[in-house]
């Protein structure tokens, strides 16, 4: 079988640098809050080129961490995609606030820009756009919405981390930043883990407070926060893992440079990436119709698949938005389909993977 992300192969690389890091951490006991998580935040600050870094437990958290930060709670409105990981929305209503669910663009499956200014109201209190498949929404025409009416800006880039947007990094580009690095994210951890960003010093210092029981110093709570921290040895890994993340990037672009090249010739529905943006390409994913018959087809030939997302969020029963009917999202959701990308895909397995997702398309 084919790996459909391969951690295995990136461990064999950078064993050495792993398994020292994991041994400083064993040798210093600082398992929580160690000088490895300092470390990180002061590097991805710097990789992002924003002033402040806050690492914390999940990407999930990293969300919670922001909206709590902005003091956004019970009643008010964020506008959000449809088309993305529950965790989205979860935290929205986690708050006691209310998603307000704005449709995608066909074309890269980021929030339409615009279709915001509609959806605005006196108790809209935050946009959050999301990247999806390792590429960002059009972050400066958001940014320009939500100014007009003073809203704040949380970009939800637990797939873009590594990405640009007109030449600036992901995790640069709003009020508040947030990106996870569970393992299967192009720069991941070996377990969870994330991050928020910006470059406003007092919500750096709130979002830190949050992120360790609301402390602002040992046994002093001065706001409500949550268990938000960043395991030291995750941040150990992550040291490691930064070390060849460029590169790792680079060899993503040209792995799907090549799918895009060979899929576009059999008249496959290959990713759109807008002429401003680059991609990490979290995921490679296609649109294909008979969804269900390409995959059984390609499951025989020992190729895994997945698909980011079957049911789009306001769909979802924990949503409870059943009536709301959002075209773009609905169709994407029924046709999307990601195939084995990563760092160390094989030119041998991705000429395989390609013959047989053109020939099952073909078949049709």
């Amino acid at each position: 079988m084919i790996p459909f992300i391969d951690l295995k192969s990136q461990y064999r690389v950078i064993e050495k640098e792993i398994q020292r890091n994991i041994e400083q951490v064993l040798n210093h006991g600082q398992f929580i809050l160690g000088p490895e998580v300092n470390s990180l935040e002061k590097q991805l600050a710097e990789f992002v080129g924003v002033n402040h870094c806050v690492a914390v437990s999940s990407g999930t958290d990293a969300l919670l961490v922001a909206l709590m930060a902005l003091g956004i709670g019970h009643g008010d409105e964020v506008i959000t995609t449809p088309f993305s990981f529950i965790a989205t929305a979860e935290v929205i209503l986690l708050v006691g606030a209310i998603p307000v669910f704005v449709d995608i663009n066909p074309k890269t499956y980021t929030i339409e820009p615009k279709l915001i200014d509609a959806a605005i109201t006196p108790q809209t209190k935050a946009i959050i756009p999301v990247s999806l498949y390792g590429q960002c929404a059009d972050i400066d025409a958001i940014n320009a919405i939500a100014a007009k009416h003073s809203i704040p800006v949380i970009e939800d880039a637990a797939q873009s981390f590594g990405a640009t947007y007109k030449g600036r990094q992901s995790c640069s580009l709003s009020t508040i930043a947030c990106t996870s690095f569970f393992p299967a994210k192009p720069l991941g951890a070996y377990g969870d883990a994330g991050a928020c960003f910006t470059n406003d010093a007092q919500l750096s210092r709130i979002m830190r407070e949050i992120s360790v029981h609301g402390q602002d110093k040992r046994y002093h709570h001065c706001r409500v926060g949550i268990n938000g921290r960043l395991d030291t040895f995750q941040a150990a890994i992550l040291l490691a893992k930064l070390t060849i993340f460029k590169q790792e990037v680079m060899d993503r672009i040209r792995i799907a440079n090549r799918y895009t090249e060979k899929l576009s010739a059999n008249r496959i529905h290959t990713p759109y990436i807008e002429p401003f943006n680059t991609s990490v390409y979290a995921q490679y994913t296609i649109e294909v119709d008979d969804r269900e018959r390409i995959i059984n087809q390609l499951n025989e030939a020992k190729i895994p698949t997945a698909i980011h997302y079957p049911i789009p969020l306001h769909q979802q029963p924990a949503v409870h938005m059943e009536h709301l009917q959002l075209p773009q999202s609905e169709n994407a959701a029924k046709k999307v389909l990601s195939l084995p990308m990563h760092p160390y895909l094989s030119e041998s397995d991705q000429d395989y993977i390609i013959q047989h997702i053109s020939k099952s398309v073909i078949s049709k």
